[in-house]
């Protein structure tokens, strides 16, 4: 719906004349502390099912086995280094726990910061012929409900490289353009 055809107008938008007016309140820093929160639980609760998972599934690779090994009277050797097929299904495990990780790390890195969905629409920018002119190659996320975007390096040589950029309020950035320009006659 745009604000700017003959049959609609920015009091008909989604935000209503509030939005235009100013009445809806703007994100205070709780706010914004709580998109943060909302953020970081997501990706704890991510953690936890995944740990949950992983968890799991080293109690039924230990309840096919039997006991610990048994030498010299009262004293239990681990199964872990003298076993080689329990030792060989533990480092599956492990190679399964790890990936399960990375997955979580990676579904977190390509989320909105506002509304949890996953980012869309990846827009390369930049060129390595003309990094002088334009800057080096990036990538580009997109929310798609307008929340902001995510500028990614395209080539990562150190840990910090990710850039989020809050989008301002959509609807009044398209009703103040409607504002401006000449009325139909």
């Amino acid at each position: 719906m745009s604000c700017s055809s003959r049959e609609t107008s920015c009091a008909d938008s989604p935000r209503g004349l509030s939005g235009v007016m100013g009445g809806e309140k703007k994100l205070s820093g709780g706010d914004k502390r709580l998109m943060n929160v909302r953020y970081w639980s997501l990706f704890v609760g991510k953690l936890a099912l995944s740990g949950a998972v992983s968890d799991g599934l080293l109690r039924l690779i230990d309840s096919y086995w039997s006991s610990p090994l048994w030498f010299f009277g009262n004293v239990r050797a681990p199964r872990f280094g003298l076993d080689l097929v329990y030792t060989s299904v533990v480092g599956v495990w492990f190679l399964i726990s790890a990936g399960l990780l990375y997955l979580c790390v990676l579904d977190q890195r390509y989320r909105c910061r506002v509304c949890l969905r996953r980012l869309r629409m990846p827009i390369e920018t930049g060129s390595w012929s003309r990094m002088l002119l334009v800057g080096r190659p990036r990538i580009e996320y997109i929310c798609p409900y307008g929340h902001g975007t995510l500028k990614e390096e395209e080539l990562h040589l150190s840990g910090a490289d990710n850039e989020w950029t809050e989008s301002g309020d959509m609807w009044d950035e398209l009703c103040a353009a409607s504002k401006d320009a000449e009325p139909r006659r």
